[in-house]
């Protein structure tokens, strides 16, 4: 073969190369869900990259973090820039490697884990598992949280390559598979997923009884992972149990952590045992009957936490910074707007009928 030859094939196998890698790029991202109309909660961690940076708190953990602190409150009461780093049933060793995964691109002052993850020490559920760590970039951190995360019958290559995962989809494909092929709408504000409905607590459920109250291995191996980590980039990590009635907090979780907390010097806040300080009404502030709170309960523990965090560990007011004003107004205005859309849903449908919500018809005790 001619030299002439032998650089049309090299030109010829490379574009083969390109375009194979661009249908398979493009295949991949039309059969992974979208969770822009149903589930939500499933596209809280891709969100993070679009608002990465300048964070001076990151909070970080599951449903009882992205549903119990309102950012934007942060901000506006305190000039507290945050970001929190949530997804559902979120596993602690997902939290960790997720804060690994934060650390690449900013140094917070100060870290907030809710600690209901504790309850679990090994892995639980592969969807779940997929709404924590489908959305990192490839990178270390999601390669160890997949490992630590995966059931026996999953794969690393499936997260790596999640094409391996959902490509048999394509029977089940609909409008917003195409329509959110390319871009995604912001479904949380900084991470929390904003809700205005209101299903106030009529029965407090009792705890079922355990063989044993102790807290796992694992569990306590991350945390301690999640202290020193925090400890090596000076950060302050503080531990936070949200007010939710349901699953139940024991007292015997609760002495466990308390002693932790002492024995390593860091802030434990418990919303269960300071709801009533903090006005919680729970036959206001949630909208599912305790298990989460709503818009004005999160405002509420906000507000609260904000002027902890700023009178124990000096956060700065940066409501006079000019690019943080630039950065942050935007948000708040697509919050405001957000609560308006939901209370029109709510006045015409009686629901949030195009934000997640159920009819009330439906929704069983």
């Amino acid at each position: 073969m001619s030299q002439i030859g032998k650089k049309k094939l090299i030109v010829i196998n490379a574009v083969a190369l390109v375009v194979i890698f661009a249908v398979l790029l493009f295949l991949q991202e039309l059969m992974m869900p979208k969770f822009m109309t149903e589930i939500p909660e499933g596209a809280l961690i891709s969100e993070y990259y679009e608002h990465k940076g300048d964070n001076d708190v990151i909070l970080i953990g599951d449903c009882e973090a992205y549903e119990s602190v309102s950012p934007v409150t942060l901000w506006e009461d305190y000039g507290v820039s945050s970001y929190i780093v949530g997804s559902a049933q979120q596993l602690i060793w997902q939290s960790y490697y997720l804060l690994e995964e934060v650390l690449r691109y900013e140094k917070p002052e100060v870290v907030v884990f809710n600690v209901l993850a504790m309850q679990y020490d090994e892995p639980q559920s592969e969807p779940y598992n997929r709404m924590s760590i489908d959305g990192m970039r490839i990178g270390l951190p999601k390669i160890k949280s997949a490992l630590a995360s995966m059931l026996p019958e999953e794969t690393l290559a499936s997260y790596m390559f999640p094409l391996l995962r959902y490509h048999s989809r394509w029977q089940e494909l609909e409008q917003e598979d195409w329509e959110y092929l390319f871009k995604r709408d912001q479904k949380s504000h900084n991470g929390f997923l904003m809700r205005v409905d209101v299903r106030p607590v009529e029965t407090v459920p009792k705890g079922r009884v355990l063989a044993d109250y102790n807290f796992g291995e694992n569990s306590w191996k991350y945390l301690e992972m999640m202290t020193e980590l925090c400890r090596e980039n000076d950060i302050e990590l503080v531990l936070m149990k949200a007010p939710s009635l349901y699953p139940y907090w024991y007292p015997e979780w609760e002495d466990q952590i308390e002693e932790y907390a002492r024995d390593n010097d860091l802030l434990y806040l418990n919303y269960l045992e300071l709801a009533d300080d903090i006005g919680i009404d729970f036959s206001q502030d949630t909208y599912d009957a305790g298990l989460h709170m709503n818009l004005s309960g999160a405002e509420k523990i906000s507000e609260h936490l904000g002027h902890v965090l700023q009178q124990n560990y000096d956060l700065q007011d940066r409501r006079n910074e000019a690019d943080m004003i630039a950065k942050w107004q935007p948000k708040v205005d697509f919050y405001y707007n957000m609560r308006a859309a939901q209370y029109d849903d709510l006045e015409k449908y009686g629901y949030l009928k195009n934000f997640g919500g159920r009819p009330p018809e439906t929704i069983k005790e």
